[in-house]
């Protein structure tokens, strides 16, 4: 047998993983294999609560992104209860996304993946990190430290909390939103959407074009893709259909309680994460010359499936983004580049919400009553498609969870995508700490 190398802990993501990269008696990669250690329990010791609790309790599965599990939770109480949210209700959840999502972008951009492309892969991971960033970029790194604050700000100052939010609830959401309110909302929205102007001027300028031979060699497979999409094929992060489209570009749209027809749940010994693949496509095979049933989700699985953008200056940076790689396009490192894109979406909404008269209407909740039904909620998390599927007792109890949650999708495709980057770049025992950062680079583009 050859030689394993671990990479453990997996840095700069969201979360605790390794690495092992299995060599063969040459020194060629046989294997490569994403362990993922977390206990996945949330699933079980939900189970007896009353469904109008879940949304305060599921937001703790992740203190990056509580809010997309408490939407999509909250949705999912909705559905088992029977009732819609009125649409007040609905434009204050969307508002709430939209801002936690801008801070949540900004992180990983700026704090996780930038010091690959601003540092360089190559450099020592003694300056290739946060601080390195603000040494080498000092203003910069003022305006990011100041525009992630001024997001949780706003979340906190409307809804109480910007972690574990405790804000929508089955039906509704706890509080309405006064004309002062969003008075006082509307010029710090702005100030975040300039900031997000200026992030992708300054990464299509300075980060893309310098690092354009990384972006077609580091993890690039071609498989499936899933995300949400309105009415008008236009990608939306809180409300939709499903779209899971094939590496040619073909898709079929579906509901979210559809998807066990179109989604199953695969488990090996090895990974305390499942791997879902597309059940119409065949049994899961992680094969890299011959994937079958792998799919993405996130940034770039999001705007592959999209037919468009649904706000003007995202649209105009989709469509140029297109004129550069296609659609879809494949190579894993742009979703570095979609996550910009969407960061300006996610802005240029929230700014369109603060705008809606509505948004302050008083009638933001509708009566609600226990009884035994299935519910599925489903968002577009930062991570990638959500899926909460509660099913309830007459009393409005919790009977069973399942949960897919983005990282959980993208499972599958991480895997090829780190075989990919050590068979590319690992040749006959040869490496170095730059060559095991390209692989981890390929998961960092994922934002695990």
């Amino acid at each position: 047998m050859g030689k394993v190398i671990n990479i453990q802990p997996v840095t700069r993501i969201e979360g605790h993983a390794k690495v092992a990269i299995h060599l063969d008696d040459h020194g060629n990669v046989a294997d490569t294999r994403f362990y993922v250690q977390t206990l996945r329990g949330f699933e079980k010791f939900c189970e007896g609560r009353p469904v109008e609790e879940m949304p305060r309790i599921v937001c703790h599965i992740c203190g990056i992104c509580p809010w997309a599990h408490h939407l999509a939770s909250a949705k999912a109480g909705d559905a088992a209860l029977g009732v819609t949210p009125p649409p007040a209700a609905v434009k204050l959840r969307r508002l709430m996304q939209n801002i936690a999502y801008v801070s949540d972008k900004i992180l990983h951009f700026y704090f996780l993946a930038a010091p690959d492309f601003v540092i360089g892969p190559d450099a020592d991971y003694s300056v290739r990190n946060v601080v390195g960033i603000v040494q080498a970029a000092p203003d910069i790194a003022k305006q990011v430290v100041h525009y992630r604050a001024l997001g949780a700000s706003l979340l906190e100052h409307f809804a109480g909390r910007a972690i574990h939010p405790t804000f929508a609830l089955p039906g509704g959401v706890s509080k309405p939103m006064t004309e002062a309110e969003r008075q006082e909302m509307v010029a710090p929205v702005r100030e975040l959407l300039e900031f997000c102007k200026f992030s992708l001027k300054f990464a299509k300028e300075n980060v893309f074009p310098k690092y354009l031979e990384a972006i077609k060699s580091i993890g690039v497979i071609q498989v499936g893709f899933l995300g949400t999409v309105n009415a008008d094929g236009a990608m939306d992060f809180y409300d939709g259909n499903l779209r899971l489209m094939q590496p040619d570009g073909s898709f079929e749209d579906f509901t979210y309680d559809q998807y066990p027809d179109y989604l199953a749940e695969h488990v090996e010994s090895w990974s305390y994460q499942k791997f879902p693949y597309a059940r119409k496509w065949g049994a899961l095979k992680m094969d890299l010359d011959d994937p079958v049933g792998v799919y993405r989700t996130n940034t770039l699985a999001r705007i592959n499936v999209a037919d468009k953008m649904k706000t003007p200056l995202a649209q105009q940076e989709l469509e140029e983004f297109r004129a550069a790689f296609g659609r879809p396009a494949h190579f894993t490192l742009l979703y570095h580049y979609a996550r910009l894109i969407e960061m300006l979406q996610c802005a240029e909404e929230a700014l369109q919400l603060l705008e809606d008269s509505e948004i302050t209407s008083p009638d933001i909740r509708v009566k609600v009553e226990p009884r035994e039904g299935r519910g599925v909620g489903c968002v577009e998390a930062p991570r990638g498609t959500l899926i909460h599927d509660y099913t309830t007792d007459k009393d409005g109890l919790i009977k069973t969870v399942n949960l897919i949650v983005g990282t959980t999708h993208n499972n599958a495709a991480i895997n090829l995508s780190i075989k990919q980057a050590a068979k590319e770049f690992i040749k006959e025992g040869t490496y170095d700490q730059g060559i095991l950062n390209k692989v981890e680079m390929a998961i960092r583009a994922y934002d695990p």
